[in-house]
């Protein structure tokens, strides 16, 4: 196996828990060649992966069948001569590619009438591989074994170019390095820490002469702008003024991120930042960030992990009870 196709997931986070997994095929077959079918948005963390050699633009919306656009995708891509493809989102489309395109192996799991499609096919014993990271190992392995060797963690590069042409394009200077704060979560608002709370945080750190930066997507400029006047101007609002590329300098650049569970928290762990967790419906069994640098805040309660987008009681305690104090008790040992 030297030339391997990989049809990477959706989401950012999930793409990052996927390295491991790379880190792994290269361990047992070096000199690989790993391209990535990924959607665009995706593109920005998968080229700061040393273990990456292309990114393959994956034109379909989500939820997108487009049987006849798969299949001259496919046979585009069977010009490349690729060894074997790994198919990581668990939907039957997903899989269509790597056909189309007669990749010799196709590897994933078990679902969704995949068995005409892949052909070396993993069987998932969810009990005994609870996060997703070590699922997506396991495909590096052969079919039959039931346990991935030891996961390496996650390492985005950084480029000192781009950083500084990310905060001269903003106006910023990473001296004092900042506190970054991650509010959103595309998820939904159950996995939203308060932007109240935030506010406090940002106030609190702020008497402590940290700057403070608010770094998410255009959907979370609402919230940074919220954010921002709830702490009396103690942070400064730049959800919605970078793409990801640009999120990804500016989180280097910190001293310390707090995230809710997001894409961005996985980009923080990754780049080997200080990073406080916040974990509200969703798991940290399933999900965590993969850092020795990481801490994680998660209080445990009955009704959680929900994994639902809104909070089905209505109270959303998960995160409204994890107070602005907790986090920065958390914050303090990890600057420290």
């Amino acid at each position: 196996m030297h030339k391997v196709l990989l049809v990477a997931p959706s989401w950012i986070g999930d793409t990052i828990l996927a390295q491991p997994l790379f880190a792994r095929l290269h361990e047992m077959h070096p000199g690989l060649a790993l391209d990535a079918f990924a959607p665009a948005w995706a593109a920005p963390v998968l080229a700061r992966m040393r273990e990456v050699r292309r990114v393959i633009p994956n034109p379909f919306a989500h939820g997108e069948f487009n049987l006849s656009g798969r299949w001259r995708a496919g046979r585009e891509l069977a010009r490349e001569g690729y060894d074997a493809a790994i198919v990581l989102p668990n939907s039957w489309k997903s899989a269509l590619l790597p056909f189309f395109a007669g990749i010799p192996q196709r590897i994933g799991f078990k679902g969704e009438a995949r068995h005409l499609l892949l052909n070396r096919i993993h069987r998932l014993d969810e009990k005994a591989l609870p996060q997703l990271a070590q699922r997506y190992a396991l495909l590096a392995e052969d079919a039959g074994t039931t346990m991935p060797a030891p996961l390496a963690e996650p390492e985005l590069a950084v480029d000192p170019d781009s950083v500084r042409a990310t905060l001269s394009a903003l106006g910023l200077d990473a001296a004092p390095a900042p506190v970054a704060f991650c509010p959103g979560a595309e998820y939904g608002p159950a996995k939203r820490w308060p932007a109240a709370h935030f506010a406090e945080l940002a106030r609190r750190l702020a008497e402590a002469d940290f700057p403070v930066w608010l770094i998410g997507s255009a959907k979370d400029a609402p919230l940074g702008v919220e954010i921002e006047q709830l702490s009396g101007g103690a942070c400064r609002n730049l959800c919605g003024r970078t793409d990801l590329a640009q999120a990804i300098d500016l989180l280097s650049c910190a001293r310390l991120v707090v995230s809710n569970d997001s894409g961005l928290m996985h980009v923080a762990a990754a780049l080997r930042r200080p990073l406080v967790a916040l974990y509200g419906s969703s798991s940290p069994s399933y999900t965590p960030p993969l850092s020795q640098r990481a801490r994680i805040l998660n209080l445990g309660l009955e009704c959680s992990p929900c994994f639902k987008r809104e909070c089905p009681l209505g109270h959303f305690k998960c995160l409204n009870d994890l107070s602005p104090a907790m986090v920065l008790e958390a914050a303090k040992e990890a600057l420290s």
